[in-house]
Formats: structure tokens, C-alpha cells, sequence
């Protein structure tokens, strides 16, 4: 893991950065209380190890499979595994807005794109090198 995105996840709040490229996290013999997959390469299976009692998973790249899984692996190991789309409901999101007002919500942004770049966007996503949001700006002419 690069020094820079080390110090951009600590920024955010990590109390523990794991490089994945040096560490296998469900090798340690560490637990945590949340573990966040955001490029599916922690399912259940390799991460319930090392999730804490009622730790949770979020699996943010989560297939039909593991979506329709999570319910029952959540009822028999008394850990909380999240997976699927992200319900949305008014109070939630006004309390974002009200934590963005705040400045307690720090969203990161990457690199801004015009929508007339939208394709440039889509090629950087795809690297799997973004560090936040890629955003496409779109002007109300």
C-alpha cells in the first residue's frame, strides 16, 4: 500500500491501515468490529474469523449469491453481514446532510471530470486506482 493512501484511510478515522499487498488480515489473529470489502476479496468465509463478537461485514461488491447468504450467516454465527444495495430512506439521508453541514462528513474526491469526459472517467474508475469519488459535473446551461 502506497504511504499516501495509508495516510488518507487514517485520515478518515482507521485505527489499523492493513497493506494487503504485505499482511493477510485473517492471518493475523486480529478481530474487528466492522470489516469493509470493497473489491470482493473478503467473503464470509475468510473474514469470520476475524470479525469480533457481533462484528459486522459489509460486503460492498457483493454477488446474488453472498446477497442472498448474508441473512442466513448473520442468524447462525452472531455476526452482522451486510450485503446488496443500501436502502434509502429520508432520515438518512438527512442526517448525512446534517453531519455535511457539520464538516463531520468528509467526503474524498479523487478527480472531477466534465460530463463531456465521462469516457476519460470511466477508463480511470476502471483502473482500480481511485483513492475517493470520481465525479462527472454536469452544467445546467
Amino acid at each position: 500500500m502506497q504511504r499516501a493512501n495509508a495516510e488518507l484511510v487514517r485520515s478518515l478515522g482507521a485505527v489499523r491501515v492493513i497493506d494487503y499487498t504485505k499482511e493477510d488480515f485473517s492471518a493475523s489473529g486480529h478481530t474487528y468490529d466492522v470489516i469493509v470489502d470493497t473489491v470482493g476479496t473478503a467473503p464470509f468465509k475468510r473474514s469470520r474469523g476475524s470479525l469480533g463478537r457481533g462484528g459486522r461485514l459489509l460486503l460492498v461488491l457483493a454477488t446474488l449469491w453472498q446477497m442472498l447468504l448474508a441473512p442466513w450467516e448473520s442468524a447462525v454465527s452472531g455476526k452482522k453481514v451486510v450485503a446488496g444495495p443500501a436502502s434509502e430512506r429520508v432520515e438518512d439521508l438527512r442526517f448525512l446532510a446534517k453531519l455535511a453541514q457539520e464538516g463531520s462528513l468528509k467526503p474524498v474526491i479523487d478527480r472531477r471530470y466534465t460530463l463531456e469526459q465521462i469516457a476519460e472517467a470511466h477508463r480511470y474508475v476502471e483502473t482500480g486506482r481511485k483513492r475517493g469519488s470520481v465525479v462527472v459535473m454536469v452544467s445546467h446551461g
